[in-house]
């Protein structure tokens, strides 16, 4: 008899990394990498569960940049060459180790998965990955829930209308892709303020996810803490993240992932082979990058570091898989005792943990699926929309304000390295709302111009940009990038002002970030 349920939350977001004028951007290897190791690897697992009749009831999130990226004729175009690439370099290796049966195994292993996504992507799918997402939704075995249009940090906007023109937007993507509207949402970075409830609620949303001690500090506190959802005084469901099962598999020191067994991620190809050979397969300027091949296994805490072995990998996952829901058994064998309905594990993580940081995730995903069907009845998987039509039922309280982020509040995206960014963002805002409630009835070049202003502010707020400039990596391309949409924000306002368009550089501008063709400037209107 199920005791309890398991909601596992996959959120799949990158920012939008599009650049038509550069041939070889280092960052657009951000997208190509999680469709090979992270997103085609998910459906991989789904068509292997559905052929055995295994339901997985999981709730995925594909954010709106996402879902624009794996839906631009470009980008496919390149991620193909690039995977073409990457097949011709697996051949190669499994002929270059041929005298080294360890490395040789391992080649062969890549150059199978490779293969097989090759397959996937190309014959499978046709170059359309959402269209195999939406049919595991449409069949009801996933829920696909959606997320701010840009993954902009909602807490830091001081403008009501900047948050319902994210959240707004967020959901047009959606049911532009999907054909419904969503049911769920992921607000970035689980940042939540009170308030935003009742802009969901007024958006048709019906629940959305916090952090921990967002709703264990919730006016009243919650009852059962965040192992059943609370409706907000909005009517709003809120879920609060499980700290076991997020310690569990996030924690490269404590967690699975940081067993010795499992692959390394540091060491590629790219940089241990020999120049002249990695040559035709790195940056095109000759700078040295991760591959995606990679021979060794973790091995220890040192520098040192043994050939990787897939069965071994693939047993540790499958033991991992067994203790993880061991875990979960015991959480809900203690929780049943004072709770008057069937607990709830909200288990959140970023989907290119799996895969990609994780090597094995998708495998130990599979196996906690499968053992969890077959293996015990104490615990099912369970979405949101389907708790919540089964116990409909459940305390109204207030969550507080916070995030997901280190320490639990808004520090990650703003402190010393980025603050200087929110003057320039506020005032942005402040003049995209003033525009959409001026113009009324645009003319056709006016509301082309108005759309591309209210693009190029959404890309502006994308919380990835504080984000990279808080951790210190690719901070000139963050940098650079804010920069580039104000000053392309602020060059259209202008044109707009005094009545002078120039649709030459208004069309560049389009033709550079095209995302959100159902945009309406007018989700800026004053609230």
């Amino acid at each position: 008899m199920t005791q309890g349920y398991l909601n596992l939350v996959l959120h799949a977001h990158l920012p939008f990394v599009r650049h038509p004028n550069d041939s070889d951007p280092l960052e657009e290897d951000w997208f190509y990498e999680a469709i090979t190791e992270t997103y085609l690897p998910l459906l991989k697992m789904m068509e292997q569960l559905e052929r055995e009749n295994v339901p997985f009831p999981i709730t995925i999130v594909l954010s709106p940049t996402l879902l624009n990226m794996l839906n631009d004729k470009l980008l496919k175009t390149r991620y193909l060459r690039r995977l073409e690439r990457l097949i011709e370099l697996a051949q190669k290796e499994v002929k270059r180790t041929q005298n080294e049966p360890e490395f040789n195994r391992v080649a062969q292993m890549y150059l199978d998965s490779f293969k097989k996504v090759y397959h996937l992507f190309c014959e499978r799918y046709e170059k359309n990955i959402i269209q195999g997402f939406r049919y595991f939704q449409e069949i009801g075995q996933i829920e696909i829930i959606t997320c701010a249009a840009t993954h902009g940090y909602l807490p830091l906007m001081i403008y009501p209308e900047s948050i319902r023109a994210q959240i707004r937007q967020g959901i047009r993507t959606y049911e532009r892709f999907f054909g419904r509207k969503p049911r769920g949402i992921w607000l970035p970075e689980c940042g939540y303020k009170p308030g935003f409830d009742q802009i969901l609620a007024d958006e048709g949303i019906e629940f959305f996810f916090v952090d921990t001690h967002c709703l264990l500090y919730a006016t009243p506190r919650p009852k059962y803490g965040v192992n059943a959802p609370v409706y907000t005084p909005a009517g709003v469901a809120v879920f609060g993240r499980d700290v076991e099962t997020s310690k569990q598999v996030w924690s490269a020191q404590e967690g699975y992932p940081g067993d010795f067994d499992y692959r390394e991620f540091y060491r590629d190809i790219g940089y241990d082979l020999d120049y002249n050979y990695i040559r035709p397969y790195i940056h095109s300027s000759g700078i040295r990058k991760m591959t995606g091949i990679k021979y060794y296994r973790i091995t220890g805490k040192t520098d040192y570091k043994k050939v990787y072995k897939p069965d071994w990998a693939r047993k540790k996952a499958s033991i991992h898989a067994s203790n993880f829901i061991f875990n979960r058994q015991k959480q809900i064998e203690y929780l049943t005792t004072f709770m008057d309905k069937p607990p709830i594990i909200n288990a959140p993580y970023d989907a290119e943990l799996f895969g990609h940081w994780w090597y094995e995730g998708p495998q130990f995903l599979e196996f906690v699926i499968k053992k969890l069907y077959f293996d015990q009845n104490q615990v099912r998987l369970i979405t949101p929309s389907r708790y919540l039509e089964k116990y409909p039922n459940h305390q109204i309280a207030q969550p507080s304000e916070g995030s997901w982020g280190h320490e639990g509040y808004h520090e990650v995206w703003l402190n010393g390295t980025n603050d200087w960014i929110y003057p320039y963002l506020h005032q942005a805002s402040r003049q995209m709302i003033d525009l959409a409630s001026e113009y009324k009835n645009p003319s056709l070049l006016e509301l082309r111009a108005l759309n591309q202003a209210a693009r190029e502010l959404l890309l502006a707020q994308s919380s990835d940009w504080a984000f990279i400039m808080k951790t210190g990596t690719m901070v000139d391309y963050a940098i650079r990038r804010i920069k580039t949409h104000l000053n392309q924000f602020n060059e259209i306002v202008k044109m707009i002002r005094e009545k002078r368009i120039d649709e030459e550089k208004l069309s560049r501008f389009e033709a550079e970030n095209n995302l959100f063709p159902e945009l309406d400037y007018r989700i800026y209107q004053h609230i």
